[in-house]
């Protein structure tokens, strides 16, 4: 099973359908992208996530929005 992060979305350009998450337990940004979104998101959503290798680096994928 893949490990979960949970996070804060920094940025989300809906109508380009990327934005990125920032980690809550590092410095840490990674990059989102609409294939990897479960919910819709939007800046300020509190998120929780997996981190996959893609073509140009590390995803998150599977993202939720939480409470």
């Amino acid at each position: 099973m893949e490990q979960k992060f949970t996070g804060t979305v920094k940025f989300f350009n809906e109508s380009k359908g990327f934005g990125f998450i920032r980690h809550d337990e590092s410095p840490k940004e990674s990059f989102v992208h609409a294939k990897g979104l479960i919910d819709e998101i939007q800046q300020d959503d509190r998120v929780e996530f997996e981190l996959q290798e893609g073509r140009k680096g590390v995803n998150a994928v599977n993202v939720r929005r939480i409470d």
